[in-house]
């Protein structure tokens, strides 16, 4: 049995791969020699079944209008497809970029809180959702909290985890393990030992990548002779 490679175990991998190029070439998946992790801290922000044999982990910023359009116009299908039916198991890792997204952090603060009461993924996608109220505001964070309160969170466990300062450590873990990952633009996505970067306008080059992969994740392995 193959063991998933963890963002926390990987080397940096250069240089990354664009949708098209990555479509003209040949999938090469073998055994990973690094074991998966026996805990999971990423669960609260995982989509998809632990046992299931492709594993994406979607690097993103919050403010980031490219990851907004693959969350809004792509995800869905993917969703119903490949993470619903068990194929994918599908991991969010932070990546604010703040020098182009100021807002981008605290966004991501917000969205480590909500993960604590276990609505991580309805307080992501009221982020994106309404992305234009929030990403140019001088000041965000009511903005955002109200949001997050709208999808479901509690106000002032919210309030109290964020002014604990342990949400945006965490950030800051998620994008050094972006970066160990090769990561430098939003959304990249590494996905069993490779990494794309770039976001499709439409499901097909997805689609095509995650079909690849887990046809070679689940191919019968061959007996050396």
């Amino acid at each position: 049995m193959w063991c998933d490679r963890h963002l926390d175990e990987i080397r940096p991998l250069t240089p990354a791969l664009s949708f098209s190029s990555f479509l003209l070439g040949t999938v090469l998946l073998g055994p990973s020699a690094l074991f998966a992790q026996t805990t999971d801290p990423l669960a609260a922000r995982s989509k998809g079944s632990a046992k299931a044999p492709v594993t994406v982990y979607e690097m993103a910023d919050f403010q980031c209008p490219a990851c907004r359009m693959f969350t809004v116009t792509v995800m869905p299908a993917l969703d119903s497809e490949f993470i619903r039916t068990g194929k994918v198991r599908w991991v969010f890792i932070n990546l604010p970029l703040p020098s182009i997204h100021p807002n981008a952090l605290a966004a991501a603060e917000v969205a480590m809180c909500a993960a604590r009461q276990r609505r991580f993924w309805q307080t992501h996608d009221a982020l994106y959702l309404h992305q234009d109220g929030w990403a140019k505001l001088p000041q965000p964070r009511d903005t955002l909290v109200a949001l997050a309160q709208r999808a479901g969170v509690d106000r002032d466990k919210l309030n109290a985890c964020i002014q604990g300062g342990t949400a945006r450590a965490a950030v800051q873990q998620d994008a050094e393990r972006a970066a160990r990952s090769g990561a430098h633009s939003t959304p990249s996505f590494y996905i069993e030992g490779g990494l794309l970067e770039g976001a499709p306008y439409t499901p097909d080059p997805m689609r095509h990548v995650l079909d690849s992969v887990y046809a070679v994740r689940t191919a019968p392995r061959r007996n050396p002779k």
